[in-house]
């Protein structure tokens, strides 16, 4: 359908299309039909996917340089006539999973249509128990089980999350909605029933999610926006990577002479540094933070990512992409997706299908028993969490989403080629053919490996402590990055180490800005929070551990509970558990 031949479509016809299985993203008024850009979409399928049926403006436009948003006006559909009032994707409808097995041509499920949504917003997957007329599940207290000293006295297997007010009666009817496992429901009732009580807090800590009020976010958005490029901090000042590069250069050298002089486990400290400062600029590479450029960019990032740390850029592009919008959703995610070790979401209790992966994490035996303990196991898994990364990386790379890169193909022949030259390097010359026996290749693997772990710690800071609950497709796309990201306050002496990694909130509304002029940002976006009344979440680095540990053991006590009434159940015969 060419665009002279029809300027103007009405909403319900984009609807219709949609419905249809038609890729359609509207950007600035305009219907972009997508289905032969799709799958050449240099930043994946997903990350279209994640749009279809949502005014994507605003994402678009930060995304993009200006020579791309002015190539996507060649996949324009016509002009919308009214407003646009957003659709849930349809890749996050229930339905998604049975549809992803469909002929290729079908694009996408059918969408969640206007009129159809939950009386509360933030709609999950396997909906498989009765809601109240609140959309919260009122199910019966189980008793007999001891509770745990903050659960509500009296035998109940309830746990408040919080205690917030409301001058709002059917706002606190929603708070006020008891969270008990019932004898039916179990599990997925209870993880239900958290989730819904989240979903609540964010309703009373945000702005309302009306029309009027998003719109206007959005608007002060736009304005934040031309502020920053009006400020020229899209520039890149290239001074400050010549005064990186000289602190790479000084690590990798003080790896080298210990390495040469026989101090080999002192030297795997240095190496490790080295990683974690160089990997710093691998990150600015991968968002075209750099340059501008994307051949540019990717080869810097490549050299770096691959060549350097035996990383895959490729990977981390494909998995962050989808991160950064959608942040913070449990079926979506990819960052946050890390069952049995870790859950930061009752949502995950329900096992759920990633699309992202494109299969279940199933909550098992495995979860009840680790994730209780992952308070504990955080620091440990995060000082060994490289290892992780080589094999996702790897997985990357051979399978078939590295080669669905349209005119971004050769990528991934560039990545193969210096990720063998990083294991030829690193796995045969250096620890193999130095390093003089077994104990000193397996310390000096572990001790350079695990100096990474700030970087690893700093990637989930920002996230894992914040709230995973969805409010549904009204919430505009700043609001959602404010409110499931958190910032790391420092004395700018010290942004070297988090290497910019501590504005995530000012990185995920603006990702392509240049690094080192994110501080700057900083202070725009606070005024711009202020304007808004939009919470700016950002703590000390002592301080953001403990709110992520905290989360973590909030949602440990939510499994312990949960596992214990189910013991109760299955001994009184109340149910038939697994």
């Amino acid at each position: 359908m060419a665009m002279d031949r029809k300027p103007i479509v009405s909403a319900k016809e984009v609807e219709l299309l949609i419905a249809q299985g038609q890729p359609i993203v509207i950007h600035e008024g305009y219907a972009l039909q997508l289905t032969q850009w799709i799958d050449r979409h240099p930043g994946g399928r997903l990350a279209i996917l994640h749009m279809v049926g949502r005014d994507a403006s605003d994402e678009i436009n930060v995304y993009h340089s200006a020579r791309s948003l002015q190539m996507m006006k060649q996949h324009r559909l016509g002009r919308i006539q009214e407003p646009w009032k957003n659709l849930e994707p349809p890749i996050r409808s229930p339905n998604y999973r049975d549809q992803i097995s469909q002929p290729k041509d079908s694009c996408i499920a059918a969408p969640v249509t206007k009129g159809t949504t939950a009386p509360v917003p933030g709609h999950r997957s396997r909906p498989s128990i009765d809601i109240g007329p609140l959309g919260f599940l009122t199910p019966p207290s189980c008793t007999g089980v001891n509770p745990q000293p903050d659960l509500i006295p009296g035998g109940s297997c309830s746990r408040r999350i919080g205690s917030v007010q409301s001058a709002d009666p059917e706002k606190q009817a929603l708070l006020d909605t008891p969270d008990k496992i019932s004898s039916e429901g179990s599990r997925i009732a209870y993880a239900t029933t958290m989730e819904q009580k989240e979903i609540a807090e964010g309703i009373l800590d945000y702005p309302s999610l009306d029309e009027e009020t998003q719109q206007s976010i959005r608007l002060h958005y736009r304005a934040l926006h031309q502020e920053i490029i009006n400020r020229g901090l899209y520039q890149c000042r290239y001074s400050e990577y010549g005064k990186e590069s000289i602190r790479y250069a000084v690590l990798f050298c003080a790896f080298l002479y210990l390495l040469l002089t026989g101090w080999y486990l002192t030297s795997a400290i240095f190496l490790g540094l080295f990683w974690q400062q160089i990997m710093f600029t691998a990150h600015d590479a991968g968002h075209r933070g750099i340059t501008g450029n994307f051949v540019i960019d990717t080869l810097i990032g490549a050299f770096i990512a691959d060549f350097c740390c035996g990383l895959s850029i490729g990977w981390w592009k494909s998995s962050h992409n989808v991160h950064h919008l959608i942040t913070n959703m449990p079926e979506h995610d990819p960052d946050i997706q890390n069952i049995p070790l870790f859950s930061n979401s009752p949502t995950f209790m329900k096992s759920v299908f990633s699309t992202f992966y494109n299969f279940e994490f199933v909550w098992d035996g495995a979860a009840d028993f680790l994730v209780p303990y992952q308070k504990y196991t955080y620091y440990p898994v995060m000082a060994l969490a490289r290892f992780n990364l080589y094999m996702l990386s790897w997985l990357h790379l051979l399978s078939p989403r590295a080669t669905q890169l349209g005119s971004a193909w050769w990528t991934r022949h560039v990545e193969l080629v210096f990720m063998l030259f990083y294991w030829a390097i690193f796995g045969y010359a250096l620890v193999w053919c130095t390093l003089p026996d077994w104990p000193t290749r397996i310390g000096f693997v572990m001790i350079s490996h695990m100096m990474t772990m700030i970087l690893h710690v700093q990637i989930t800071l920002s996230h894992w402590g914040m709230p995973t609950s969805d409010l549904g497709p009204m919430e505009s796309f700043p609001q959602r990055q404010l409110r499931t990201t958190m910032d790391v306050d420092c004395p700018a002496w010290l942004d070297f180490l988090h290497g910019g990694l501590q504005f995530q909130a000012v990185h995920h509304l603006f990702p392509r800005l240049p690094r080192h002029n994110l501080r700057e940002g900083q202070f725009l976006v606070r005024e711009f929070c202020e304007k808004t009344n939009i919470q700016y979440n950002c703590y000390g680095f002592v301080k953001g551990n403990k709110v992520v540990l905290s989360r973590l053991e909030e949602v440990a006590k939510m499994v312990e509970m949960m596992v214990d009434c189910q013991k109760h159940m299955a001994e009184t015969g109340e149910s038939g558990l697994n």
